[in-house]
């Protein structure tokens, strides 16, 4: 958590090491972290300062607004409520359990909804066994040219087991995690980046046969997230047919230039700590806030931290058009949004 600086208390580093939350001690990390506060220094107080407490309380602010902000979607309660009906519906399930998909575009929310789905879960289950012993959530990712040996390492690297030589084979390295994971009472299993497997080719073949072992030995639900994955191989076949026939597809896009989109805008301009900063600034430039991120939440969050972080940096403690458009975003909003702008140019 980001605080306020006082005279009694050091400024919050900026380098601290944190680990990734595809690992068990990063995982952890993540679920108790509480959301990022900050207190702005009243304007006497502000005016005082010398550079060195200046320098600590900017730098301190930086973090603050580097840190993402988590928002509460449409998107990210449809996960959260269709994720926990499966893992209740799987509670007491023998045969095949069921599965969530969640696809969609680059910055639609995909990671963060999944993410908040297994913090959620983690936390639940923590307040009905709160000894320390269960690991109610595995977090990892799809290996890139993926193989059943890398997907099992990817398990063992989030469970912390002990360095995994290449004398392991791949049933060896299954067959330790499975027995940790049964042993530990893990619920639900989060799978990211998902498209990376692709069933038309040979070693997609292999790595989806051996994640399906890994489902059908495992007392938990799966949930996968990934780019487009209607349109990336992984149903294709049989075993795609399989996996179609057994997990529930979820959508997300861009949001719509609606009451929802203004929104999030309100809900981002209130974590903002600029001193000079006009109250409403960003409400009035939603249209245009639109426009320039093809309403995907990601490129939001991303030009309005860099706006913030902006304009502590140039000392201006606010935040104007004219800033925001020197602002650059993710490659695919800027050229949709020139595109537009040639248009109505044309």
């Amino acid at each position: 958590m980001v605080s306020q600086p006082s005279e009694d208390s050091p400024a919050p580093r900026g380098d601290e090491r944190i680990e990734p939350p595809t690992t068990l001690t990063g995982w952890r990390r993540f679920v108790e972290k509480d959301p990022a506060t900050f207190h702005l220094a009243e304007p006497d107080r502000w005016e005082a300062m010398d550079d060195d407490q200046r320098a600590d309380y900017d730098e301190a602010r930086i973090d603050y607004h580097s840190e993402l902000q988590v928002v509460r979607t449409s998107t990210v309660k449809a996960v959260a409520h269709q994720g926990r009906l499966l893992t209740l519906l799987n509670r007491r399930e023998e045969g095949a359990r069921r599965g969530l998909i969640i696809s969609g575009l680059r910055t639609t929310g995909k990671t963060t909804a999944l993410k908040q789905l297994g913090r959620l879960h983690e936390l639940r289950v923590r307040q009905r066994y709160p000894d320390g012993r269960r690991i109610p959530v595995v977090y990892v990712t799809a290996p890139p040219k993926g193989s059943p040996r890398k997907l099992a390492v990817e398990f063992a690297r989030f469970l912390g087991l002990p360095t995994i030589s290449r004398h392991h084979n791949t049933a060896d390295i299954t067959s330790a995690v499975c027995q940790v994971l049964i042993e530990a009472r893990t619920e639900l299993v989060l799978v990211d980046e998902i498209h990376l497997m692709n069933l038309a080719t040979t070693a997609g073949e292999e790595l989806s046969d051996h994640l399906k072992y890994f489902t059908e030995h495992l007392p938990a639900t799966f949930v996968y997230a990934g780019i487009d994955v209607e349109h990336s191989g992984l149903f294709t076949g049989i075993r795609g047919d399989q996996l179609a026939g057994r997990c529930t597809l979820l959508h997300t896009g861009p949001f719509p230039l609606n009451a929802e989109w203004e929104g999030l805008v309100a809900t981002m301009e209130a974590t903002l700590r600029l001193h000079h900063y006009k109250p409403g600034t960003l409400a009035e430039l939603s249209k245009y806030l639109h426009q320039r991120t093809g309403g995907m939440i990601g490129s939001l969050s991303h030009l309005v931290r860099a706006a913030a972080i902006s304009a502590i940096l140039d000392g201006s403690e606010r935040i104007t058009r004219r800033q925001l458009n020197a602002i650059r975003v993710d490659h695919a909003s800027e050229r949709s949004y020139r595109n537009a702008a040639d248009g109505h140019a044309g």
